[in-house]
């Protein structure tokens, strides 16, 4: 009986029984979950998965409360976290991956209805407060950031982390993979994002309204905040089925980007499996992340092909606001 009571605390419903048995058979498969070298037998695999979901999704479940509440000493969690955040975060290449031709005709069918052509995804960066590095020798507090690029079903579609808080979006996209791969990926179709980022070919951003926007910008900018409410909602979900995303106790950056990745992809694989969870919008993350002009014209300038960004901004808004 008290078996069984642990397992519904850390599981909670049917759908994330099924998903946490089929990653259990993973993982205790996988080079990840290590022999002992001593006597004591092993943790089965699947109260791995269960330990770990239940510090994935509780904000303030410290390693002390989690080591105490499933009976294993702190060093065991330790690496318990670590082994699966690892093994999950590896899963990414096959589960978070762009979508193919067939995909982006869907996507781009999706966004037409609401009222863009063409687009085949949303970006933008958050922020995961974390402790101090071990590294870090003078910062107590610090944010991770990582960019996601998300579709209208709310899939997480591409990611890259590690950058911290300071670093301004654009760079963030600079440095990505997935800035030189654009034209590759993208084709003669394009992504949304916010005024952080710089106005490409492929990447359309709002017009900066200083109070003089005409009819067709102010249109084209209603147009987009509609379609790039999905990923402000994506962070949201995200960060309430992960709780520890709101404040990461991991002080390892390779951990912590491990983790990170590992939130994201078990993220996936509930969209697939459409998983009945109450999905309370919260985006509480956003506090501070506000943008300098002059810091936005000196980061816009880094980038080529504005120019030819901008003229195709303005087609796309002539052609919103005519359709």
């Amino acid at each position: 009986m008290q078996d069984y009571l642990w397992k519904v605390k850390a599981v909670g419903t049917a759908t994330q029984y099924q998903l946490h048995s089929n990653l259990a058979a993973e993982f205790s498969a996988s080079d990840y979950y290590a022999a002992k070298d001593t006597d004591f037998n092993r943790i089965p695999s699947e109260k791995c998965m269960w330990i770990w979901c239940w510090y994935a999704t509780h904000e303030a479940a410290s390693f002390r409360d989690v080591a105490d509440r499933f009976n294993i000493a702190l060093s065991t969690l330790h690496l318990l976290i670590e082994n699966v955040s690892t093994f999950l975060s590896l899963k990414s290449d096959t589960v978070i991956k762009w979508p193919n031709y067939d995909e982006q005709q869907q996507i781009a069918t999706d966004f037409s209805e609401l009222g863009f052509p063409d687009v085949i995804g949303c970006m933008d960066g958050t922020h995961v407060r974390i402790d101090k590095p071990e590294t870090d020798a003078e910062k107590n507090i610090i944010l991770c950031r990582f960019k996601q690029f998300v579709i209208p079903k709310k899939r997480i579609r591409d990611i890259f982390i590690g950058y911290p808080g300071s670093v301004h979006d654009a760079r963030v996209f600079k440095n990505s993979p997935l800035y030189p791969s654009l034209p590759a990926k993208c084709g003669n179709r394009y992504i949304l994002a916010d005024s952080a980022y710089p106005c490409l070919k492929h990447v359309l951003t709002p017009y900066r309204d200083s109070g003089n926007l005409n009819a067709i910008e102010r249109n084209y900018n209603y147009t987009l905040s509609r379609c790039r409410i999905n990923i402000e909602h994506t962070f949201g979900i995200l960060k309430q089925k992960f709780r520890q995303l709101y404040h990461l106790k991991l002080r390892n950056i390779s951990s912590i980007c491990h983790f990170i990745k590992a939130c994201c992809v078990t993220y996936n694989l509930t969209r697939d499996i459409k998983e009945e969870i109450d999905e309370t919008i919260e985006e509480n993350d956003e506090q501070g992340h506000e943008y300098n002009l002059h810091d936005m014209e000196l980061e816009d300038d880094e980038f080529e092909g504005n120019l030819a960004g901008h003229n195709f901004r303005n087609y796309i808004a002539a052609l919103i606001f005519n359709q």
